[in-house]
């Protein structure tokens, strides 16, 4: 003889309650993506001058880094202050820019920036441009 069980209601699979949530935080995130503006736009549409020179735009200035300790590196590469210096110099004379950005370490002695500045001049650098945080952040 059979036996004739109750069939109880079955559980929802943990997949499922969770799915509506899921759909919810994905709808959430298209809107977002839609809605929200990641840069500032321009007030107006300007449409840039075109330029009848043809050649490549001129090269971007070095990048020199001074460490806390006093290392160096010219564009990602570290070197000694005299090879710097060397290279530097090289480049003005190769390509005409006059210019160098600095990026010194806020524990740097500014007696060892300032004589870097100094050689920097030398060389030939005429425009040097140092590279800062903005206070606070």
């Amino acid at each position: 003889m059979r036996r004739l069980s109750r069939s109880r209601p079955r559980r929802r699979d943990e997949d499922e309650r969770v799915l509506p949530l899921v759909n919810i935080v994905f709808l959430l995130l298209i809107f977002f993506m839609v809605a929200g503006r990641l840069a500032a736009t321009d007030p107006f549409t300007v449409e840039p001058a075109r330029s009848a020179a043809e050649g490549e735009a001129p090269p971007e200035p070095p990048l020199i880094l001074l460490a806390a300790d006093g290392r160096l590196a010219l564009d990602g590469t570290e070197m000694d202050e005299t090879a710097l210096i060397e290279a530097v110099a090289a480049r003005i004379v190769a390509g005409g820019q006059t210019a160098a950005q600095l990026k010194a370490d806020g524990g740097a002695e500014a007696a060892a920036l300032v004589s870097l500045l100094s050689k920097l001049k030398a060389a030939g650098v005429e425009t040097a441009l140092l590279l800062t945080a903005r206070a606070g952040g």
